[in-house]
């Protein structure tokens, strides 16, 4: 199995956690905005950072089970991490607390 497959059937499994979440809590546009606010800064920030690393030769990637395309030195696999962050972290914070719990 290659990087490719793993990050859709894990993408996919991330967007059904919030999609269910968002029905379940009817989500406002507010809250939808911030997180695909913080979707692009997770991806801004992976492009700078998985490029430094490579580039100083932290690690290397295998060529074989990754598709090829790069982003300067980081291939678009690493891209899936803060993008299945972004959408499964807030779809799990609202599944699992009350709504109009109380705030500390």
């Amino acid at each position: 199995m290659s990087f490719i497959q793993l990050d859709v059937i894990f993408l996919l499994i991330a967007a059904l956690v919030l999609a269910v979440a968002c029905i379940r809590r009817r989500v406002d546009r507010t809250a939808l905005w911030a997180i695909v606010a913080s979707m692009l800064i997770l991806c801004v920030l992976t492009a700078v950072f998985d490029n430094v690393m490579i580039g100083v030769g932290l690690f290397e990637y295998a060529s074989a089970p990754l598709a090829g395309i790069r982003l300067g030195l980081a291939p678009i696999e690493d891209f899936a991490y803060p993008i299945g962050a972004a959408l499964l972290l807030p779809g799990l914070w609202l599944l699992l607390t009350k709504k109009g719990g109380a705030r500390r």
